[in-house]
Order: structure tokens, then sequence, then C-alpha cells
């Protein structure tokens, strides 16, 4: 093990944050951002003009909308420490996105909007992350609008998420209210201040005078009877049962005001933990790769066509989890298809890149916990394993079977061959799925909702020129056929109308209702008709 190479790994953290929409996800990345130092004025997502734009969301549908539909990265130097920072689409008909996205950080940002609590979303995108044991700090937005009381989102989160809940800061009102919070553990008061151009005042001692300044008698009484309730009805923070995944520090603050956003980074630079060892198979047997491991490894967590609008690019997004990479390295691919184990392909990474959001910069090196970007022309596809050796896999990532399918056809019959081609880059991306009937020309689309639909035709249209018809389906489901090759064969030759290939050219049995699904499961029994695939 080489110990600059472990050094370089310990000061990284790699995060995400996750939330429901509109509950401030994008604009508390912009600030984060900008307490780091990484940008000069965060662009709200509805800023006047264009100017100031977000720069985490810089599709021109994201931008014309206000949502995030694509999961981007940034990367920044703060305080000693290098940030990778996975923003994630907070809609749920991408959270297959959000999901590959969260196999590759090691901590995430829960944000919560103060005066909704716990939402739908929230409560899915936690269950991921517990289902990876990734460890959760969160932050309680929107602070300067009325927000439902303090004690209460406590025992929401607690309830809802069963999580021990430790308030690192408590706050002193909401709404017309919010004078700012107290540190719980330092016990002085920070202030808030409407005015973000003016900044917010230095923070004072609770029990100083210069307290009043802030806070008039009333206000000091309730915020200290208030601060001493919570440490005695809450557990004190304990930073391991947090990176066990057992409790959760919260942070409160807005994010339009940039308030609390330098302490919630403070909070990751002190307690998110640095990449840690990953399972992996090595020559097909089990074993675990640490950071600090010599050897170069790493798995494709996403890719994106079409990033620069200007050239034709592909890049694939690759989560280093050992070694120290540096650029003209050439590295080679683990992978396994439908037909058995694929013959490992070797590639030099000559032009490497770091993200900032749609921006990027050369990578010189890169180490543990880094995401860097890798420009290739369909080598690298989603779940792919990478290292030096190429005898290193990790896990692959899922595919989920489709809510929604639909036909998709070209208006122009001459640019049949063009959409194929389009069709197949969005689905490997994880836009949305592509299925190909064996019998019949028609491709079939399947989304998790409608929105994706929305985004597939807007992309066609904006980057491949491509006017598209989605046409209802006579399919319902999806199911992934997975069995011997002969109980297979038998399966697909009796219902050749209803089977069609993925991407990856897996058979795929189209059923036109759940009933169907149910029906040739009990018929055929040594056939497993799954919900999901494993890609990598």
């Amino acid at each position: 093990m080489s110990s600059n190479t472990a050094l370089e790994a310990a000061r990284r953290r790699t995060f995400a944050i996750i939330s429901h929409p509109d509950a401030g996800k994008t604009t508390l990345t912009e600030n984060l951002l900008l307490a780091g130092g990484a940008i000069r004025a965060a662009g709200a997502v509805r800023a006047r003009g264009e100017n100031r734009r977000t720069r985490s969301d810089w599709m021109k549908i994201e931008r014309e909308r206000g949502i995030s539909v694509s999961a981007s990265v940034m990367t920044f130097d703060h305080d000693g420490l290098m940030f990778n920072l996975l923003d994630t689409p907070g809609h749920e008909d991408f959270s297959e996105d959000t999901y590959r996205t969260l196999t590759a950080a090691d901590a995430a940002v829960m944000v919560l909007d103060a005066a909704k609590g716990i939402e739908p979303q929230t409560l899915k995108l936690f269950e991921v992350c517990r289902l990876r044991d990734i460890p959760i700090i969160t932050f309680i937005n929107k602070m300067d609008r009325e927000a439902l009381d303090p004690f209460a989102l406590l025992d929401e989160i607690s309830s809802k998420l069963q999580l021990d809940v430790a308030p690192l800061y408590w706050p002193a009102g909401s709404g017309g209210r919010f004078k700012g919070m107290m540190d719980l553990r330092s016990q002085k008061f920070i202030p808030f201040s409407k005015n973000r151009d003016e900044g917010h005042p230095a923070q004072v001692a609770f029990n100083s005078n210069a307290i009043s300044t802030f806070l008039d008698p009333d206000e000091q009484g309730e915020l200290e009877e208030a601060s001493m309730l919570v440490q005695e009805a809450s557990k004190p923070f304990d930073p391991q049962a947090f990176l066990e995944g057992h409790m959760t520090p919260v942070v409160y603050g807005s994010a339009l005001r940039h308030f609390g956003v330098d302490q919630l980074l403070a909070s990751l630079a002190a307690y998110a933990p640095p990449p840690r060892a990953r399972a992996a198979q090595r020559s097909g047997a089990d074993t675990h790769v640490a950071p600090g491991d010599p050897e170069v490894t790493g798995f494709v967590f996403k890719v994106q066509a079409n990033m620069d609008p200007n050239h034709r690019d592909r890049i694939a997004f690759f989560k280093l989890t050992s070694g120290k990479f540096t650029r003209g390295m050439k590295l080679k691919t683990f992978s396994t298809g439908v037909r058995g184990e694929t013959p490992s392909k070797q590639m030099s990474v000559n032009a490497p890149i770091m993200f900032f959001a749609s921006d990027r910069e050369l990578a010189e090196e890169a180490y543990a916990g880094d995401v860097i970007g890798i420009p290739n022309h369909g080598v690298l596809r989603v779940g792919e394993s990478l290292s030096e050796t190429g005898i290193v896999r990790f896990a692959g990532l899922p595919n989920f079977a489709p809510e929604i399918l639909q036909r998709v056809r070209v208006k122009d019959p001459l640019k049949a061959k063009h959409l194929k081609k389009a069709l197949e880059g969005l689905a490997e991306e994880g836009v949305t799925q592509l299925f190909r009937p064996t019998i019949g020309s028609d491709f079939v689309v399947g989304a998790v909702g409608q929105l994706q639909f929305e985004v597939m035709a807007d992309r066609l249209a904006g980057e491949y020129q491509l006017d598209v018809i989605f046409e209802a389906s006579p399919y319902a489901e999806a199911r992934w056929l997975v069995g011997k090759p002969a109980d297979i064969e038998d399966f697909t030759s009796k219902h050749r109308t209803a089977i069609a290939e993925d991407i990856d050219a897996a058979p795929v049995f189209m059923a036109k209702s759940s009933w169907e699904v149910g029906y040739v499961s009990e018929r055929y029994p040594n056939v497993q008709f799954q919900r999901t695939k494993e890609r990598g």
C-alpha cells in the first residue's frame, strides 16, 4: 500500500445530495460550491436573466423547467479536502439515475423543506441510502419561511426513517421571526440576515451582552429553553453511529439566503467518511479493494452523451476505488455479457476530465474517491469495472423494469437508421430503456414516468435533429428472462410475438398485463421473469 496514495484518498469526501423536488436541492448545491470557493455567485434555479444560471443544472430542459433531470458531478478543493459533489435528480421519474449515482457516494446530504418534512421521494431515496449503508447528514432548508415545529420535524425523521436524530444547531424561530440558530456544542449564536448581499453577522456567545443585538429577552428565553430541552431529549452526536447509518446529524438553514451552508460544509468535512474498502471479485474470488491499494480500480456508474453540444462527445463517469490514476494510463475493462464473459478491452485514458457540471478540465491525476470523465465512443457502458490488470470486478448496477412502455417512430422515414443510433445512445445513458421486438420493426421505449419521454423527445430534437412520435404500446410489463438456455429457448419459441431484446441483447418477455406475467410464470417454472437486471 502506498502511503501517499492512502493519504490522498483520505482527503476525499464524495457525497450526494438527495431530496424531494422543490426542497431546494439545486439551490443548496450552488451555495455549497460558493461556500467551497468554487464559484463567485450562486445561480438560483429561477434566477433572472442569463448571467446567473445554475451550474449544476446544465441541460436546456433543466434550465427551462427549474428541475434536475440528470445527475451531475462537481469537484472542488476546500480547507485541505477534495470534495466531489454528486447532484442527483429529485424527480421520481429519474430515480434510476439517482440510484446509480448513489453507488458512487460515500455519504449523502438529505434536504428537507422545513414546511413539509419527509416527502414521498425523500423516503424512497433514503431507503436506497439505507440499502447501501450510506451515512446521511440532514439539512432542514427554508427556515426563513413558515416552517413546521422543529421538534415535530425531528420526531418525523426519527419515526419515519428509524434514525436517531442529533441536532448540531437549534433554530431561533422561523419565517418572519427567524433570527438565526444556536450551535449546541459551542453555545454560540449564529445570526441570520435577510439581505444575503451584505452577509450574515458574525457569531456571538449566547451568554454575552452582544446577544441582545439579535434577540429580545423573550426570544433569548425561548431559545435557551428549547435548546436545553432538545439536548436532554435527543442522544448526543456519535460519529460512529453516524458512519454506521444509525444516526443523522441535523443542520438548519436557508440555502437561498446562504445561511447554514458554511456549517453544513464544515459538518461534511468533519464527519463524512473518506472512501472505504469496497467488495469486489479478483479473478472470480471474493475480496475487498482498499483505497490505498496500488492498483488503479473503479467502475462506471453513468454515461452521458452530448454534454458539449458542439461535439458529439460521450463521457463515462468513472468512480475510482483505489490507486493513483495518471493521465495516459492504460486500463482494462472487465464485463460479463448475456452470452458469457466478454473479452477484456484495453484503453489508453489520454484525456480524462474533472467535472464541474457541463464544464470540464483535464485531470492530470486522481485518487480513490474521485470521479473523472473518460471520453469514449461506445467502449464503456454503465456498470463496467476498470482496472490495470482487467481481473477486478465490482458488483454491477441494476436496471429496473419500466412502468410505462410506448412505441417510438420518427416522422421522416428516411431517418429510421439515425433514430436507432440515437435511441441506443440514450438507452445507454439510462435516460430510458430500449426494447427491440424480434418480430416487427418498431422500437419500444420503457420509462418510469411520463417526464422521461418528454426529456427524451426534447433531446432527440435538440441533439439529433429527430422529430419523433410516441404511440401507445400493446405491452404493459417487461420482464428479463433468466434460466437454462434450453428452457429460455422453449419459452421464446412459443411466444415469439411477445419477445424482445434489450440494448445488451438480453431476452425480454413483453406482457400485456401483470396477470399475464403471473400466468406464464406458473406455466414455465424453470424460467425466471425478473423485474431487475444487473449490468456490468
